[in-house]
């Protein structure tokens, strides 16, 4: 069986151009696309139906949607039409997949929302998704997801069950095992270290198995930074190091996860924080060392990334999820199109 790759697509080209590269890559082999929903700057569901209008084989994700955003009963609506103008792919599987997050801090605050209890919350919003995607009429009362008497009535449609895969976006212990107890898959985080990747996958492990399941029953796709250039490496080492300062000043979590030093953190912020300009990244790019980068992503020449990214596929990563952060996203297709690790 051939290498699945993946793109993400986050806010960091043009909309239009995005779309020609999701058809590039799906003419290049390429078998799924994640689409983040990005702070308050694209949103998934609008990208997602987008692509799915002009694409025929690839599937496509959330990258990810966060619970508190819709209430789970409007998920599933909007999930159930995705799954309708999509269709299905040549071995009968949905072509769209669900990926769910907690969101995250600051932002959450700033627009009312008190992230408490995000296990609780994450554990309700997917048991009662998931009855919905089964066409079952809903009663759930929870501590977050109240829902009488509540079904997908498709009236004139196809009423059969949905068979959307449901993926958390897990960062920390508690959630990776929740997302490996009761999901199809658990969408990994990026700008982390191989080693944290290992952990992660040992933590899903953990989840499945108190559930019955082994690890090969959980998908395990990894958002990865790919900052290639074979005409300037350097170039891409600075790319990196922007990406890596933004993560420094406004999602600390994810560095402190891959044992990123707390004092250059609290450097980085001193540049960075939220809301940041492009300009902001640039100065705190300076004071981050390469060898971090280099820990946190593939990047460099063509062989370099592909040699980092065969790292993490052999930490336990089933789908490499690249993330492009060039100006130019086909040498990153080129590079990994029918690539094999």
């Amino acid at each position: 069986m051939s290498q699945r790759m993946a793109l993400y697509m986050q806010d960091k080209h043009p909309i239009r151009y995005e779309i020609e590269m999701v058809k590039y890559a799906e003419e290049r082999g390429f078998s799924e696309i994640w689409q983040a929903d990005t702070r308050l700057a694209r949103d998934c569901v609008v990208m997602m139906s987008a692509f799915l209008a002009e694409t025929k084989r690839m599937r496509f994700g959330s990258g990810v949607l966060p619970i508190w955003t819709r209430n789970p009963a409007v998920i599933a609506a909007t999930w159930s039409t995705m799954w309708e103008l999509a269709g299905k792919t040549a071995d009968g599987r949905s072509r769209v997949m669900l990926g769910l997050g907690a969101w995250w801090e600051p932002i959450s605050s700033r627009v009312g929302v008190n992230r408490t209890k995000s296990l609780t919350a994450m554990r309700e919003n997917i048991e009662a998704i998931r009855q919905l995607f089964r066409m079952e009429e809903v009663t759930y009362q929870g501590q977050f997801v109240n829902l009488d008497r509540v079904k997908l009535d498709v009236a004139f449609g196809d009423t059969s069950p949905r068979d959307i895969p449901i993926y958390i976006g897990a960062t920390g212990p508690k959630m990776l095992e929740l997302s490996g107890e009761i999901c199809d898959g658990v969408v990994l985080n990026y700008v982390v270290s191989v080693d944290y990747i290992r952990d992660a996958v040992e933590r899903t492990r953990i989840g499945a198995e108190r559930a019955g399941k082994t690890l090969d029953d959980v998908d395990r796709p990894e958002l990865l930074v790919c900052c290639l250039s074979d005409d300037d490496p350097q170039a891409a080492m600075m790319e990196g190091k922007a990406l890596v300062a933004y993560y420094l000043g406004t999602e600390p979590h994810i560095m402190k996860a891959s044992n990123v030093d707390e004092d250059l953190i609290q450097r980085v912020q001193e540049y960075v924080g939220w809301p940041a300009t492009e300009e902001d990244y640039r100065r705190a790019a300076t004071i981050i060392p390469d060898e971090i980068v280099r820990n946190l992503m593939a990047v460099g020449t063509t062989r370099q990334c592909q040699d980092k990214v065969a790292e993490y596929i052999d930490a336990g990563v089933t789908c490499p999820i690249l993330y492009p952060m060039m100006d130019d996203i086909k040498p990153v297709i080129d590079a990994f199109s029918h690539w094999q690790p």
